[in-house]
């Protein structure tokens, strides 16, 4: 049976009704600026009051960063908090109290880092500096209260205080600033995950230690912390049963052991425990297989539902999807079938029901959207919520059942909007967001294409076609995302920096460049197998092949000349191996804060011996690491490039550009630098994004269209 039919078999028919609102459409034109498409309000992070019927989201517009809210019966969106500055403060940690009369967020840091995370950030060179702090915003009228400085708040049950971390330490403080923050409680490791029992008396936490990390239960300053069947393993994700007498969570086994060879990946296995709270015992109810696809997932939503059972993620059968488990043991049953992934995840308010988004549908190409769902935590009545070419993402309740979600298409950027749980069209909510002079009709609908690497891999795309006639040849573009754990869709992303690209991609098509947005190999859409690939990145470079043959591809056009390719993180890696290996074929570059130097990134450790044994493919991993750098390939790089990089990036340092540069001048190899000072590798300035998208376009005018005159 082929996957779209395991698809379809178990879907009821949906009318899906795409509303874009009063006003929101452009009128016709035959061209629109590069301001133009980046003057979108960006929406994301939707949550729900569990006891309310309010919902708030984040919404950034040309670097004004605010929190919205809207309550039932009818959602009508309004504009919470009122910054008014492009100063680059990201809002984080958005929560709402559980009554729906407070929205508790963080304002300042970069959260997005390798290193630093967290630390305040300061984009906009402000003698002063920055922080980053605790804001409490007032529903009803809108009063914004400063609670402390700190990060990752959680609100307590009972609505009252929020918790957070501080120095290493947890604090407490009044939801409304009334008292200043105290200190809680502190403890040796680095604490994180804290989470309240539902009567707000206890509080679970995760303390890694390195080689373990330990889970602990604080009730108050004269009781000792319980720790939950401590161990060498290493302890996570505590989630508290609703009677508030168990605590679930994932164990993995402790760090330590013989090294692991480099080049290889090594199975992650891990098992879902259920501690009771009283005596601090454990016992196991599940445990992953040993092979790669029983790995980890890296998120694996543990959430306790009704009748008792444990709801969580997996790669088992070789693409992502849902399971739920009796919480005494006993067999999964696995919830989602069929090739896709499970990607957001809610669970209804009365726990019988999860809502999901997935890249599947009724389209063909719904590989590359991603559409709502719902199935009963014992796997019956599946439904599919939405359908047809938008794309729908971040299911969110209200404590009375209302289903709200972030929807987009490919002309209009992601807005609240809601739908019923039997599936019955979506309505926008907010369509105010979207500029009166937005243009959404001059935008073009890319088409989903796939085409065959050199070593026979199925590899998925997004091409966009101007709309505009010609009669000779354009010029063409590759654009390679970063992650590399990330999917472009037929879309809008959920994500804001991809977003950003997509708009980008739009204006270069508006240009009359053919520009072609690469899903290579490493990407979470097509499976475990193409998620995690033999030889790819640091291992050998095999995800290389798919931006070749995105190239191949756009050569095989008769409509095509050069070919110009750019990226940013690890799109900017891979834009740097193509302009070293392939300058004949990649006529120009944009490297966007990319790694050039895998073994300065992922095997520095392994120049600076640190016990007697090594991984016995120590040289052979630096060897390949290095082949598989665009350093390694500068003799034979021609093509010109420029060189995107924020200065306080905590992802990838601005060294790898510095490194580069430098091998590049040796080999007489032109390029050109634009260095965002104090900037980070979020490109957290709206100011910066579009100098950065400015300079990209720019380049390319000059490099490709210049060079056919």
């Amino acid at each position: 049976m082929s996957s779209k039919s395991l698809v379809m078999s178990w879907m009821r028919p949906v009318l899906v009704m795409l509303l874009l609102g009063a006003g929101a459409a452009a009128p016709a034109a035959t061209s629109f600026t590069l301001e133009q498409v980046r003057d979108y309000a960006f929406s994301t992070s939707l949550v729900a009051a569990s006891q309310g019927s309010q919902v708030a989201w984040l919404v950034n517009h040309q670097g004004l960063r605010n929190v919205w809210v809207a309550s039932a019966p009818h959602f009508a969106a309004r504009q919470l908090t009122a910054y008014s500055k492009d100063d680059g403060q990201e809002l984080t940690s958005l929560s709402l109290s559980p009554d729906g009369k407070f929205a508790v967020y963080v304002r300042g840091g970069e959260h997005g880092g390798n290193w630093d995370r967290g630390s305040p950030a300061d984009p906009l060179s402000m003698p002063v500096g920055t922080k980053v702090e605790i804001w409490s915003a007032a529903l009803a009228d809108g009063t914004v209260r400063l609670l402390s400085e700190g990060d990752y708040p959680v609100i307590a049950p009972d609505s009252s205080r929020v918790l957070f971390q501080k120095d290493g330490a947890f604090w407490i403080v009044p939801i409304d600033g009334s008292v200043a923050a105290r200190k809680l409680f502190s403890a040796r490791g680095r604490l994180g995950s804290p989470a309240w029992s539902a009567d707000g008396s206890r509080l679970a936490f995760v303390s890694s230690r390195d080689s373990h990390a330990l889970i602990g239960i604080y009730r108050d300053d004269s009781t000792p912390i319980l720790w939950l069947a401590p161990s060498v393993a290493r302890d996570s994700s505590p989630r508290w049963s609703a009677d508030g007498q168990r605590i679930a969570f994932v164990r993995h086994p402790g760090r330590g052991g013989a090294p692991a060879p480099r080049l290889e990946f090594e199975p992650e296995p891990w098992s879902i425990w259920v501690a009771d709270v009283r005596t601090g015992q454990a016992v196991q109810r599940w445990s992953s297989g040993a092979g790669l696809r029983d790995s980890y997932p890296g998120e694996p939503y543990l959430e306790w539902a009704e009748g008792d059972r444990l709801v969580f993620r997996s790669y088992a059968d070789g693409w992502q999807h849902l399971y739920s488990l009796p919480s005494n043991g006993g067999a999964p049953t696995q919830l989602t079938r069929g090739n896709y992934m499970v990607d957001d995840v809610a669970l209804s308010p009365d726990r019988r029901r999860l809502v999901f988004s997935a890249n599947t549908g009724m389209q063909p190409d719904d590989l590359e959207r991603r559409h709502l769902f719902s199935v009963s935590v014992e796997g019956r009545d599946p439904v599919q919520l939405t359908a047809g070419t938008g794309l729908e993402w971040a299911p969110a309740h209200t404590r009375a059942g209302e289903l709200l979600f972030l929807s987009a298409t490919a002309q209009r950027p992601p807005v609240l909007a809601t739908t019923s749980h039997q599936g019955r069209g979506v309505r926008l909510l907010a369509p105010e967001l979207v500029p009166v002079d937005y243009p959404v009709t001059q935008l073009v609908v890319p088409t989903s294409v796939s085409f065959a690497a050199a070593d026979g891999k199925t590899v998925h795309g997004q091409l966009f076609e101007p709309k505009q006639a010609t009669s000779g040849k354009r010029p063409a573009i590759v654009y390679v995302h970063g992650g590399p754990q990330r999917q472009m869709l037929l879309g809008w992303n959920a994500r804001a920096s991809y977003s950003n690209y997509y708009a980008v991609n739009q204006y270069l098509a508006s240009r009359g460049y053919v520009v072609l947005s690469v899903n290579y190999r490493l990407g979470p859409g097509y499976g475990h197998d193409l998620h995690f690939p033999a030889n790819a990145g640091v291992r050998g470079a095999s995800e290389y092949q798919d931006v070749q043959a995105a190239a191949r591809f756009l050569q095989a056009r008769g409509d095509v000349d050069r070919i110009g390719i750019y990226g940013g993180s690890y799109g900017g890696y891979l834009t740097g191996l193509a302009l070293a290996r392939d300058s004949e074929l990649f006529a120009a570059g944009v490297n966007i804060h990319g790694v050039h130097d895998w073994t300065l990134v992922y095997h520095a450790d392994l120049f600076n011996r640190a016990q007697y044994e090594m991984p016995p493919d120590t040289q052979r991993a630096l060897d390949v690491g290095w082949q598989s750098s665009p350093v390694s390939a500068v003799d034979t790089w021609r093509s010109p490039v420029l060189f995107i990089h924020g200065d306080d990036d905590r992802n990838i340092g601005l060294s790898q550009t510095v490194d580069l540069t430098r091998r590049l001048d040796k080999v007489g190899v032109r390029y050109q630098t634009l260095v965002l000072v104090d900037e980070t590798h979020a490109i957290l300035r709206h100011a910066n994004a579009l100098a950065m998208n400015r300079a990209t376009v720019d380049f390319f005018d000059r490099q490709l269209r210049r060079a056919r005159q």
